[in-house]
Order: structure tokens, then sequence, then C-alpha cells
């Protein structure tokens, strides 16, 4: 077992590597509460994290990066065994120098780890994802390094901010997929409320506050998905539906203009007409 601790920064960075010929365990503490991004590479040992009565296991670590908030409460438990060796880098450090952190750093964890910068138990875990093949040859890279001295610190202080550097453009990247997984949920959401209020349709404000995005974006997503402004889809849908009420419904001229939400009969044929070419009155 080698564990050594560099310090960059207001960084600690762990390196742990360790091989067996039989089953071993590796257990260890934080001395303090920190935040910290661990990367696993090929040996895909085995982790279990112990705090209290719970317990999380980690069965396949090779590639991951994990990041977590613990304290000094928390115990880290590797179990290695001859096909399941243990390769790590810890990036850690105390909430106390976020804002020490240099190249906005500190900023990027209170934006991207947010759950770890205000934790609510000893142990809490963030966002984790299988690493990217520049991350793994990072990884690798500092594992076979042969360097020594200042030679040696350059070296790893150019790697770890790398490494740091991909791991949060990754964690960008899922955060931007993810709001805009949410707010497709919620533009197709502003398609239901329309359609099933044609006649007295909420206004952007009224929409805006439903769905819980503001409205300047709501009027900008909404085009870029559907291809037309909020009341325009409402527009051209009024009056398919008007369409769809007098020519299989049966339903009076008259009685589609109220029901899609026209006072105006002649607003409504005229509109009508510019859509379909033909006035309603025409349908056969």
């Amino acid at each position: 077992m080698t564990r050594d601790f560099i310090h960059i920064n207001d960084f600690v960075i762990l390196v742990e590597e360790a091989y067996a010929t039989t089953v071993e365990i590796d257990a260890c503490r934080f001395e303090e509460p920190l935040i910290s991004v661990a990367f696993y590479g090929s040996g895909n040992v085995d982790l279990a994290v112990k705090y209290g009565r719970e317990k999380k296991d980690f069965h396949h670590t090779k590639g991951l990066a994990l990041s977590f908030y613990a304290d000094d409460e928390v115990e880290f438990e590797h179990t290695i065994s001859p096909n399941k060796n243990l390769q790590c880098i810890v990036v850690a450090t105390a909430l106390r120098n976020l804002e020490q952190l240099p190249n906005q750093e500190g900023q990027l964890f209170r934006e991207l780890l947010q759950e770890l910068v205000s934790p609510k138990d000893h142990y809490v875990e963030g966002p984790s994802f299988l690493m990217t093949p520049e991350m793994q040859h990072i990884l690798d890279a500092i594992f076979s390094n042969q360097y020594s001295g200042k030679t040696k610190m350059m070296f790893f202080r150019s790697q770890i901010t790398a490494l740091l550097s991909h791991f949060f453009g990754q964690l960008a990247l899922m955060q931007d997929t993810k709001s805009r997984t949410d707010h497709t949920e919620k533009l197709n959401q502003v398609k239901e409320i329309l359609l099933a209020n044609l006649e007295n349709p909420p206004s952007l404000t009224e929409l805006s506050k439903q769905i819980g995005l503001n409205t300047t974006k709501l009027k900008k997503e909404f085009k870029a998905v559907f291809g037309v402004p909020v009341f325009k889809y409402l527009h051209n849908e009024r009056l398919v539906t008007a369409h769809k009420l007098i020519n299989e419904q049966k339903s009076t001229v008259q009685e589609a203009a109220w029901q899609v939400g026209y006072d105006s009969l002649s607003s409504f044929s005229n509109a009508f007409a510019k859509k379909f070419g033909y006035r309603p009155s025409q349908i056969k």
C-alpha cells in the first residue's frame, strides 16, 4: 500500500495505490469535514462508505468519478484482492477554503456541487459518472509518472488541474442535459394547459407561474422547441379545433367560434380563411 498526500493551493490530494496477493481491507477517515472527488483507476476495487448505521457499497469502481462530502465520522473501506487492486486519487478541500480556491474553482463547487457545499448529513453523495477517455488518460499518467522533487509537483499540479477541469466540464454538460429535459417537460405542460383552455387561456405571466419558468425563457424556449411563439401556437390550435367541430361534429360556425374563444364572428371567419384558404361557412 502506498498513500501520498500532496498539497496544491487549498486542495489536499490523496494518491492511493495497493496490490494484494490475498484479500485485504484498508480503512481510513478524514480528520475534518471535506468536499472531495475520488477518481478510480483500472483496479476496480470494492468500496464501502460507513457512518453510524448507514452503509453504501460500490462494487464496480473502475473508471468512476465520485463526488461527496464527508466528516470525521465517515469511514471509507477498500477491499483489495488479487483481481481488484486499488488505484485512487482523491481531490479534497475544506468548506472554509472555497473562497480561496484559484481560477474560480470555488464558484464551480458552489454552482455544480451545491448539495455538498451545504451538507445535511455526515456523508452526502454528489454526482458520479464514468470518466471520459481523456480523464482516464490523465489518471493513468499520474499513476505511471516517474518524476521526483519539484518536477513531480509541477506535473501533479498540471494533471490535477486538467482532471478537475474535465470533471466540472462533464458536470456542466450533465446539468445542461437535465435542464433541457426538465424544460421540455414544462413546455409540453404549457401545450396541455393551452389545449385544455382554448376558450379562456391563461396569460403568459400566469403560464409562467404555473410551470415555474420565467416569461423570457418560456417565450424563447417554446419557440425553439415548437417552431412558433406561444400564442401563435394557441391561435393555430383554436382554428384547427374549430375546423374539426364544424366538419366532424357538425357544430355551427357560431358555436365553433365561441368554443375556441372567439367573441367576434367576423374575426373568427377572417382568421379561419387566412389559415385554410376558405371560410368556415364553406365547409361541407
